[in-house]
């Protein structure tokens, strides 16, 4: 069932109203700086020509990207109610599951999408609050040497407070949103109404004209245009928030309308004075209102920053459990929202890096340059899963499906290519932070498929193991014992030390495997399945989504009724800690001596599987095993 069909008619309007401030917080504070990236980067003079035709190129980027592509095509593509690009590859990877190779290309293709989100998670709350305090120079340029402090210390802020979670402040989100579109109304419709010839613009032959007049500069352009839908991603990423619905509706009855009459004002704004292209957005307001809508204005990026690190905290806990990444720590914050959470290790590592490109860029002109790389490229990656999505998992014809991708993956990739430009000049950040999120994460995949090897090669077979046992039995303990292991049907290390060491065996066993498939949640009537061994002992396998919270001790209450003793006080819980050693012998199934090494130190780095499990942590045995990779 998708998310849309799950909430009832009454709750539309206050999802509606959430979606603003959530899904559409990055694109709606893009006026801020995407029409004057356009002519600052893109060596366009403000000419009325000019300005009427990068117009008409606005307009019709946001109608094809984000009205056609994302809000009527991948809105439909959801993953049993979920969005994002996680969801996405799961989609994909399922539908060509029969296909192993394609299968794999799509996982690596999926996976560095992921990761380059992360170099898009650096640049959106660098450029958004920075553009926004940037207003403190029209309103006096005495200001300019306070513009990247004050954005450093909102920043620090805003990464601060991460910790106590946003449930209480999140409810402002949407009116401090909806006041933002209704302010961008405000400021664009008075300078359309007195030059309302500015209208022409949603005439594409504008857009054609300019492209043909100007051809290589036209294209530098698009680099710039792109700045205009940023944040599109959101609106599938968000979609197991608040439905298909909701977004829809936010989209074309505010969203939209808000933003074209705003970049449509700023457009007549420059047809009057071409000389406002320094801050077109600023300078629609009277001289009055610039030091209030500087505060307005930062408080909508932040909060479209705050969208975007909620939705990499969503993110990086999704790629946990579909083993994309090592374990991490991550805290609930809400005991009402289980997607409330936080992760300290993402949160500070977005804040370095963030700070980092507030001081090296400095302005959001220079940032502006970096942007569009890690966007467009996201953007691309959609579409090519959608493309897998609809032809084998929908089984639609092939010609539809080219036709319906195909159009888009064009205009995709002119996008990226246009931006590929601007690579040397600051293109090369995010895409390094990309880069970096890639290796990490191939390095982790490949390197638990070698230990998961290794340990197989050493295992034995858990029903002759215990065959074996029980023909000489050891003594038998009070109580129930839970082994954890990473596969099924093999004997536990821990069990094996248990009974090498302490000679005895509890009177009930039970031998748990905690599977994570690719989809986004499994109920309770499907999270257990159980397989007795005799001896009153059994096989055990949980089977959690990628965005359920792999509880064992919760998902175990299951069986009870079903002649397994749970007894919470006289339960014990034991599970290996294994020690990855990097070998000096490198053969044609390992890696290269330095991701043996990066792999080692992140499965030593990773939190503690107790932890991720929720284990009662007064009911744990945890015993060591040396593992050569």
């Amino acid at each position: 069932m998708s998310s849309s069909s799950s909430h009832s008619p009454s709750a539309l309007p206050a999802l509606t109203l959430a979606a603003l401030g959530v899904v559409y917080g990055d694109i709606g504070t893009s006026p801020l700086y995407a029409l004057k990236e356009v002519f600052h980067a893109g060596h366009v003079e403000p000419t009325p020509d000019n300005v009427l035709g990068v117009l008409s190129l606005i307009f019709w980027t946001m109608t094809v990207i984000v009205s056609l592509k994302y809000v009527l095509l991948i809105l439909r593509a959801d993953n049993n109610g979920e969005g994002g690009l996680i969801a996405m590859l799961a989609l994909a990877t399922h539908a060509v599951r029969e296909r192993p190779q394609l299968r794999q290309a799509l996982l690596a293709v999926g996976m560095f999408g992921t990761a380059i989100f992360y170099g898009d998670g650096v640049i959106t709350p660098a450029i958004s609050v920075l553009s926004a305090v940037e207003g403190l120079e029209v309103a006096s340029e005495r200001l300019h040497p306070f513009v990247v402090p004050i954005t450093l210390v909102v920043l620090t802020g805003l990464f601060a407070v991460q910790r106590f979670g946003t449930a209480d402040i999140g409810r402002f989100f949407g009116p401090v949103t909806l006041a933002w579109f209704i302010v961008l109304v405000v400021l664009g419709l008075p300078h359309v109404v007195r030059n309302p010839s500015v209208l022409v613009a949603l005439n594409p032959a504008y857009a054609i004209g300019f492209w043909v007049e100007h051809k290589l500069v036209a294209f530098l352009a698009l680099g710039a245009v792109v700045l205009c839908v940023t944040g599109g991603e959101a609106l599938y990423a968000d979609l197991g928030h608040f439905g298909k619905r909701p977004i829809r509706i936010a989209w074309y009855g505010l969203v939209m309308p808000a933003l074209v009459v705003n970049y449509f004002g700023q457009g007549a704004l420059l047809l009057a004075d071409p000389a406002a292209i320094e801050n077109p957005f600023y300078l629609l307001a009277p001289q009055w209102a610039r030091l209030p809508l500087v505060f307005l204005a930062t408080a909508a990026t932040v909060i479209a920053s705050q969208a975007l690190i909620t939705a990499a905290f969503s993110v990086t806990k999704q790629a946990i459990q579909m083993g994309l990444l090592p374990r991490m720590h991550i805290k609930h914050t809400s005991v009402k929202d289980t997607g409330q959470i936080y992760v300290p290790f993402v949160n500070w590592g977005l804040y370095v890096f963030i700070v980092l490109a507030v001081a090296l860029f400095g302005s959001s002109s220079r940032l502006a340059s970096a942007y569009g790389i890690a966007v467009t490229l996201d953007m691309t990656i959609t579409t090519v899963m959608t493309f897998f999505v609809i032809r084998y998992g929908w089984r639609y014809p092939l010609w539809l499906c080219l036709a319906a991708t195909g159009f888009f993956f064009v205009i995709d990739v002119a996008f990226f290519a246009s931006n590929m430009l601007k690579l040397v000049v600051g293109g090369w950040f995010p895409l390094a932070i990309g880069f970096g999120m890639f290796t990490l994460m191939t390095t982790w995949r490949r390197g638990r498929a070698l230990v998961a090897e290794r340990l197989r090669d050493d295992a034995i077979d858990l029903e002759g193991f215990l065959e074996a046992v029980f023909m000489s039995p050891p003594k038998r303990v009070q109580g129930t014992a839970v082994f954890l292991s990473a596969e099924q049907g093999l004997t536990p290390s821990a069990l094996m030390h248990n009974l090498k060491h302490n000679k005895v065996l509890h009177e009930y066993n039970l031998f748990v495997s905690v599977q994570h498939h690719d989809v986004p949640w499994i109920g309770f009537d499907k999270r257990v399945s159980v397989h007795p061994l005799g001896h009153d002992c059994w096989q055990v396998v949980l089977h959690f989504g990628f965005k359920n919270d792999p509880d064992v001790p919760e998902a175990l209450q299951a069986l009870k009724g079903r002649g397994v003793p749970l007894d919470d006080m006289d339960t014990s819980y034991f599970l290996s800690r294994d020690v990855v050693i990097p070998t000096l012998t490198q053969g044609t199934q390992g890696m290269v001596m330095w991701r043996e090494k990066l792999f080692a130190s992140m499965h030593r780095n990773a939190s503690a599987a107790a932890d991720f499990l929720n284990l009662p942590a007064n009911r744990i045995v945890e015993l060591g095993s040396k593992v050569e990779i």
